[in-house]
């Protein structure tokens, strides 16, 4: 029987339990949020008159933490309107109504009795058959429903979310002993089909997967730091990037986590009696953890931790770390590392490791000792925590925000020169790594094959005939490539173009590079995708070429790129094959006007994308300010209706709004509802827009017909001019920032036009394009690029 989740019951709605009331929400699903009735009244309540008997009151646990759901940033929700989905209210008045929810997730505090007590009260109520789970972290799960019905067992197992829940796609799933076989298979399908989830199977082990190793390798850095006479924020600098770490590296990550989080974890293993004594000693507190514990300085949840906020003389505030020796917090200098230097133009961080544990300075010993250590301990963990490597991997991907598994490294740096960093860090590796040669490799039909600790052979990683890896298919499939950009063959008669350039931002060899898919697209073949799979979609335009051309005043030649550029997005709309563009990430400037031409657009619900080109001192001018005229044109019925679209329009551009999620760019007019498509598991999106592609060809696409634009004229203009004065007058804006959104408003309206008008794409480009020229020659405009490059985020002035 095929099991549909309508409505979902989370017990318990503190921050892990707020985050998945969130995501459930996001995927359209009604959700019940739970908490305990307050013991009680606070001053304010007993202000009003209220009694213990006041829904409000007895709501108000859930309540508050709903609230601060809403204003969550970044925000839980992928838009604000989804908040209506969920329902606030406590365990006393509101679980008898779970005979009628699908799915009881419970998130209380991590105390087993308490737990107990809560899954006592569960099957008073709940209709057998309705799912339970746990998102316990550190409770073993067969120990949670010990007492329970057989069939509140068969339907129970742990799902163990991440936060963000919305932003970190790792859940475990940890069955007991008594979890239907069903029952596992539809938690691991649900999360990855509708939850968008890396859905990893783990063993009911301390932590699972992702904690025990994230959390050892943690460790072992805390107790190398002061060996290695290094600072906090040194080891920041080491771990974080440049290794395809998140920004947040070790310590801020600890802050952020929470210190007493990591040691209760820490502990919670060292106490399982299942460490060898070597790695067991790694989950010792090292003295200034403790000590940190025995302060209270836990992280951002006590406003200090390894890092705190402080004013200086002048009453700045300062960020300043704290010396492991002294436990004072001092200004950190910033600090220079050569090996750091070595990797500068190794792009991806797989390429760097090589280099790194290479280094003859105290950064290359502390990648040598970190990899040995972390190496020997994965070794160990198959089969103890999971059966196949490539869970490990894709646990600490999906979890962490590693760009890369612990054995996915480890094949970079080469299995026998991991087991040699790992004897040297003091480790021995498990036996069946010692005839390996490498962990992954890939088939010939462009599959990942992972190798099975056992029998030595390979076997395929399973789910990946949901999706395609870009990666796996490039060395048989590429059709043609230059330093940009690549055209690779998906099959069934679809080609894919890949951006590739530094930041994936659009410059000449990719837009030729896009002709080139198009022109071969039209002639051999029935439809073009344009996706990639790096960190982001596209981050726009190459302003580096624009800030030459306008310095050396080149005008003409700027004028011809521009053209180009637009000629190039109205391919992409107009060619005689349906394309499809997957975006995902930050799409901004030239990568949304891209989104925005396709026929289809397959989004990442993970998208931030918007015209961003204000910023720096232009307005968009590869067809974005011609695009989104012409779509708000569409809902002209009246004068109201007409000046408030084109007036929220005009805004989204002039203040560079980027949506916050692909459902954000719906109520933007950049993705457009009924036509375009947003997956909440960004594996499966080059897949997807292969099959649209194939559906709309399929079913006779037909080239399109431009499309004629009703534009406003004069009488639009003044409204935007008055609306400009008022912002500059108010200071919300600069002098410079009216003329952009004046020369805006007027390409907006159709120009120097009497009266509302038809006109062609085409009479909207020229406008667009002659204004972006002369924003160009604008001196502010020069700085606001320069500034963009240096420091990679627009200037406002």
């Amino acid at each position: 029987m095929k099991r549909r989740i309508k409505h979902v019951t989370v017990l318990g709605s503190g921050i892990m339990g707020s985050g998945i009331a969130a995501h459930f929400a996001n995927i359209g699903v009604e959700v019940s949020l739970l908490d305990i009735v307050p013991f009680e009244l606070t001053e304010a309540e007993q202000k009003k008159g209220l009694t213990k008997d006041d829904k409000a009151v007895r709501n108000r646990i859930a309540s508050e933490n709903f609230e601060k759901l809403k204003k969550a940033s970044p925000a839980l929700l992928y838009s604000p309107k989804f908040a209506d989905r969920i329902k606030v209210g406590n365990f006393d008045d509101d679980l008898p109504k779970i005979k009628n929810t699908d799915w009881i997730i419970e998130v209380v505090v991590e105390k087993l009795d308490i737990k107990k007590s809560v899954y006592e009260k569960i099957e008073q109520f709940r209709k057998p058959g309705t799912l339970v789970s746990s998102n316990t972290s550190g409770i073993p799960i067969n120990i949670l429903v010990e007492g329970r019905s057989d069939d509140f067992k068969h339907y129970f197992a742990g799902t163990h979310f991440f936060n963000p829940v919305r932003y970190l796609p790792l859940l475990e799933i940890i069955p007991t002993t008594d979890t239907s076989p069903e029952i596992i298979d539809f938690y691991m399908n649900y999360g990855a089909k509708f939850l968008g989830k890396t859905t990893v199977l783990a063993k009911d082990t301390p932590a699972f997967i992702a904690n025990r190793i994230g959390v050892f390798s943690m460790m072992d850095l805390l107790h190398n730091v002061q060996k290695l006479g290094l600072t906090v924020s040194e080891v920041d600098k080491l771990t974080g990037p440049v290794i395809g770490r998140p920004k947040s590296a070790t310590f801020r990550t600890a802050d952020v986590v929470g210190l007493d989080t990591l040691v209760m974890v820490a502990n919670g293993v060292r106490n399982s009696g299942t460490e060898a004594n070597n790695f067991n000693d790694v989950f010792a507190l090292p003295g200034y953890i403790q000590k940190m514990v025995d302060n209270k300085w836990l992280g951002s949840k006590t406003e200090q931790g390894f890092y705190k906020k402080v004013k200086n003389a002048e009453g700045k505030s300062e960020i300043h770390g704290l010396n492991l020796d002294t436990l004072e917090y001092e200004l950190q200098g910033k600090s220079s590392f050569p090996t750091l230097e070595l990797t500068k133009n190794i792009d991806k961080p797989i390429d760097r490791f090589k280099v790194l544990i290479g280094g003859k300075d105290k950064a290359g010993e502390l990648y040598r000792k970190s990899l040995g250590a972390l190496f020997a301990y994965v070794s160990h963990k198959v089969p103890e925590i999971s059966d196949e490597v490539y869970k490990i991997d894709d646990a600490m991907r999906a979890g962490f925000g590693w760009e890369n598994g612990p054995f996915e490294i480890w094949d970079a740096v080469g299995v026998q020169k991991g087991i040699e960093l790992a004897k040297d860090a003091g480790y021995e590796v498990s036996d069946w790594v010692k005839n390996v040669e490498t962990f992954y490799k890939v088939n010939d039909e462009g599959q990942s094959i992972y190798v099975d600790k056992n029998s030595g052979e390979y076997n395929k990683i399973p789910g990946q005939d949901s999706f395609i890896i870009l990666d796996n298919i490039r060395k048989n499939k590429t059709l043609w490539s230059n330093s940009g950009a690549s055209i690779e063959d998906l099959g069934d008669g679809i080609i894919n173009f890949e951006i590739r350039s530094k930041m994936n931002s659009l410059g000449g060899e990719v837009l030729d590079g896009l002709n080139r898919a198009i022109d071969l697209a039209e002639k051999e073949y029935d439809g073009l995708v344009i996706g990639n799979q790096g960190t982001n979609f596209s981050v726009g335009a190459n302003l580096a070429m624009i800030l030459m051309m306008a310095i050396e005043q080149d005008w003409d030649d700027l004028n011809m790129a521009i053209a180009y550029f637009q000629k190039s997005m109205m391919r992409v709309r107009y060619s005689s094959i349906p394309v499809v563009v997957a975006p995902h990430g930050m799409t901004l400037g030239g990568g949304c006007e891209m989104t925005m031409h396709a026929d289809r657009v397959v989004a990442a619900a993970e998208t931030y994308i918007g015209l961003v080109e204000t910023g720096v001192g232009v307005i968009p001018g590869g067809g974005g300010t011609k695009e989104l005229t012409l779509r708000t044109s569409r809902e002209f019925h009246s004068d109201d209706v007409k000046n408030n679209r084109l007036r929220e329009a005009f805004m989204n551009i002039a203040m560079g709004k980027v949506a916050t999620s692909a459902y954000e760019a719906y109520d933007m007019g950049i993705l457009e509802k009924g036509k375009d498509i947003v997956t909440v598991d960004k594996r499966t999106q080059i897949k997807t827009a292969k099959m649209l592609a194939i559906s709309l060809a399929e079913h006779g696409y037909t080239q399109p017909i431009e499309q004629k634009v009703k534009v406003l004229g004069k009488d639009a203009l003044g409204m935007f001019y008055v609306g400009t004065d008022q912002m500059l007058t108010g200071n919300f804006i600069s002098a410079h920032d009216k003329k952009i959104a004046d020369k805006l408003a007027n390409v907006m309206v159709g120009g120097n036009l009497s009266e509302p008008t038809i006109v062609t794409e085409q009479y909207l480009l020229n406008l667009e394009r002659e204004t972006f020229l002369q924003l160009c020659g604008e001196r502010k405009t020069l700085e606001r690029i320069q500034y963009m490059l240096q420091n990679g985020k627009p200037l406002r002035n």
